[in-house]
């Protein structure tokens, strides 16, 4: 279980999160929706331990976030952050070793090799694990970087934007890979969205977030509403059933 405390985050005169209090149990796919500016990202990388917040605090299983040690912090928690910048010239396979740190600091063992190899299979790049990545399509590499979080092998998987600069046909692919994480393999998923859709197609509750506060909880059905919606962003967005799920629509 991942629980914030009162957590305040502000950048210059800027209030980024607000007195947010919050628990996310254990297991399946929690997504964190919400406006441009709501606070998604920064509450991501707090309990990520990425941002340090001015008060507050984060525990993870009952273990403070920021007094625990950096390794084994990284043993609970993998992160994937909406933007990653590599200097260095990588194949596949070097990128997803690195989701082996925490456990070898750099002397992989053979247990480190069947994890590397187990996540490349699992996202489908057993064949691209020699390719460098910058010789991949935006879809595969997305995949790349996901395998070497899932290589880390943590009960809990925190991801900022997984579907940024991916097709409508990747992203699927990428949230079905997600759900098969958490519900075949064990894994707790928290991931910030932008799309709307997709959070209530894949996800088992959804945070919805305004003004650096959590408007509200609960599952698609709770928050896929044209009531809620339109406190959550502040438009009109109708709201239809397809297949179990509901679904938003807006117009002009």
């Amino acid at each position: 279980m991942i629980e914030t405390r009162n957590l305040r985050k502000s950048y210059g005169p800027a209030l980024v999160l607000d007195d947010v209090s919050l628990v996310l149990p254990r297991g399946g796919i929690t997504t964190i929706i919400g406006a441009n500016g709501a606070g998604k990202s920064t509450l991501l990388s707090v309990i990520a331990r990425l941002v340090q917040p001015d008060g507050g605090s984060v525990t993870v299983d009952g273990t403070e976030v920021f007094h625990a040690a950096g390794p084994e912090l990284a043993k609970k928690l993998a992160v994937l952050r909406q933007e990653n910048h590599l200097t260095a010239r990588l194949t596949v396979r070097e990128l997803v070793g690195f989701g082996r740190w925490p456990h070898n600091r750099g002397r992989p063992t053979d247990e480190d090799r069947r994890a590397v190899d187990h996540a490349l299979d699992y996202l489908d790049l057993t064949g691209l694990a020699g390719r460098f990545l910058d010789q991949l399509s935006g879809g595969q590499r997305q995949r790349a970087f996901v395998a070497m979080v899932l290589a880390q092998e943590t009960d809990y998987l925190l991801l900022d934007e997984p579907l940024n600069n991916l097709d409508m046909k990747n992203a699927r692919a990428m949230m079905r890979i997600l759900r098969e994480a958490a519900h075949d393999l064990g894994k707790t998923v928290v991931v910030v969205l932008h799309d709307i859709n997709f959070a209530s197609a894949h996800s088992d509750r959804i945070v919805a977030m305004r003004a650096g506060r959590v408007l509200c909880t609960g599952t698609p059905g709770e928050i896929v509403t044209p009531e809620r919606l339109h406190q959550i962003y502040d438009m009109e967005i109708e709201v239809r059933e397809i297949g179990g799920r509901r679904f938003a629509f807006w117009y002009g």
